[in-house]
């Protein structure tokens, strides 16, 4: 016989699994929401050298980074230790990526090499530009209100003939941006990369 304490507990288990799906539906739900999609490109400031371009292949390295930015995510820091990200938008490629596509368009911009890609044409490149990123992030301030975009990265131009580092530079820009709304951040990332971006590209090209 089956009482009424019984039924209870059976009661009780069939909600609690239909909670559980609901949740789990709703998780997938949420990983299937599209994404508003941003993209950084190379600043247009970049002025092409006069002249023929110099006989250097120069191979963009993939670079390096933190786990919590090896991802497309659009990352904000509410205080230093704590990582999260924009909600709904993301970057149109992979942090790490992103930066490779615009070092690549920014040299490319220059005209100064006769090559420039991420991979060699041949066995391989006269130089590769070695970079870890260590900073790509929007960090709230402390009124909770403003956030300061922060991009650095550790740039090293490396000789491919005996592996030796030719020049380092760390490069370094920071941006208020006047509020945390997505479009205010984005605008204010857009500003700090081409800040960095063009410092990068005239300090390849004065290098090499």
């Amino acid at each position: 016989m089956i009482t009424s304490a019984h039924m209870r507990k059976v009661v009780a288990l069939m909600g609690m699994a239909l909670l559980s799906g609901c949740a789990a539906i709703s998780a997938v739900s949420d990983a299937a929401t599209p994404l508003d999609v941003f993209e950084l490109r190379a600043p247009d400031s970049i002025a092409a050298v006069s002249g023929r371009p110099i006989a250097r292949d120069v191979i963009i390295e993939l670079p390096t980074t933190s786990g919590a930015l090896a991802t497309d995510r659009i990352m904000i820091r509410p205080n230093p230790l704590q990582a999260q990200y924009l909600p709904d938008v993301r970057w149109s490629e992979p942090t790490p990526v992103m930066v490779q596509t615009l070092m690549l368009r920014s040299v490319e911009a220059t005209g100064a090499v006769r090559y420039v890609g991420r991979k060699p044409l041949g066995v391989s490149g006269d130089f590769a530009l070695v970079t870890e990123v260590i900073d790509f992030q929007a960090d709230v301030a402390s009124d909770g209100e403003t956030a300061n975009v922060q991009v650095t990265l550790l740039v090293r131009i490396v000789r491919e003939r005996d592996a030796s580092i030719v020049a380092s530079r760390r490069l370094s820009a920071s941006v208020m941006a006047a509020s945390t709304e997505t479009l205010t951040v984005i605008d204010a990332f857009s500003a700090a990369s081409d800040q960095i971006f063009a410092e990068f590209a005239q300090w390849v090209r004065d290098t090499l």
